[in-house]
């Protein structure tokens, strides 16, 4: 049995049909870590769709109306860039429950694995880039409102700039956030993150790692979270078609261990959701998701983990 539980449901696949979001990657990682023996039936954990109340900590209720009954405007699918359905919303429903269950296991475990979400560019009043519902920041109210946490840090890595994380907690002296992403890359307005890391087109391994390093350094060790949801992209990889940055398949798993290991170290949980991936070869997305689940086991089994608060 692995040290942590994975958050999965069935009805996380969006069903875009033919989009460049391939949003069958989350039954395709599921079965890939089944299939090589490296997590059983027992390991995987069904989340509930998160419940309208929680949703509101974070979105307002327009919005969440709009999408439950398919009222949206021309306009608010156009930006959403992804055919709406009933389907695609019960899928945002459960993300939202499942990184929250992801979060609450942490907790307890060390790290908890949401093999979705990281729906980074959703914000309270509409949805941009593939994003309706913002997982993470509603796992991150869902907690303080229970008196679970008291202060989070998001570590976002996905190859775009996470705008609407940085636009609902900008402010919040409970949350802080960093973001590295490719700079000349989608969204082309960036609200500031509490650390906003630019890279120029191209960057790779070496650059990338030192400066997460030290960053990630500076914002944990000196806020010191109870929680660092992080948002794991695989779009910075070398080869991915929505990316322009050069990182390899070693290099994105040494991010993985690098974030989750600093975060222990510093008796913070770990919360890890998905996000983006659009490899030109959809087995080379499922690689990278997979390894990240691969680096939280290599870690927890170096780091340990023991509840101090």
């Amino acid at each position: 049995m692995l040290p942590f539980r994975i958050v999965y449901h069935e009805g996380y696949d969006l069903n875009l049909g033919d989009h460049v979001f391939p949003s069958q990657k989350f039954r395709l990682i599921r079965e890939r870590l089944l299939g090589v023996g490296f997590a059983g039936e027992s390991d995987f954990v069904a989340p509930e769709p998160a419940p309208d109340a929680d949703l509101s900590l974070v979105h307002e209720a327009g919005w969440i109306e709009r999408l439950k009954t398919g009222t949206l405007s021309y306009q608010e699918v156009m930006r959403l860039e992804i055919p709406y359905s009933q389907q695609m919303v019960a899928a945002f429903w459960l993300a939202a429950g499942g990184t929250t269950l992801a979060a609450r296991h942490a907790l307890s475990d060390g790290i908890g694995f949401n093999l979705g979400g990281g729906f980074h560019h959703a914000f309270p009043d509409h949805g941009e880039g593939f994003c309706a519902i913002h997982d993470v920041a509603v796992a991150i109210r869902s907690l303080q409102k229970d008196g679970l946490i008291e202060r989070a840090v998001v570590v976002d890595c996905d190859v775009h700039h996470g705008n609407a994380t940085a636009a609902i907690f900008g402010g919040d002296r409970s949350v802080l956030t960093l973001s590295i992403h490719q700079f000349h890359n989608y969204p082309t307005e960036k609200p500031p993150s509490t650390i906003d890391i630019h890279l120029a087109d191209g960057a790779g391994d070496e650059e990338y790692l030192k400066k997460l390093r030290d960053a990630c350094e500076a914002l944990i060790a000196g806020f010191r979270p109870q929680l660092v949801l992080y948002v794991a992209g695989a779009d910075p990889y070398c080869e991915d078609r929505l990316g322009g940055l050069n990182l390899t398949l070693e290099g994105l798993r040494e991010r993985d261990r690098m974030v989750m290991e600093m975060a222990l170290k510093h008796r913070a949980a770990v919360a890890v959701t998905l996000a983006g991936g659009y490899a030109m070869r959809i087995s080379d997305t499922v690689t990278i998701h997979a390894n990240t689940a691969r680096a939280a086991k290599e870690v927890l089994d170096q780091c340990g983990w023991r509840k101090t608060r």
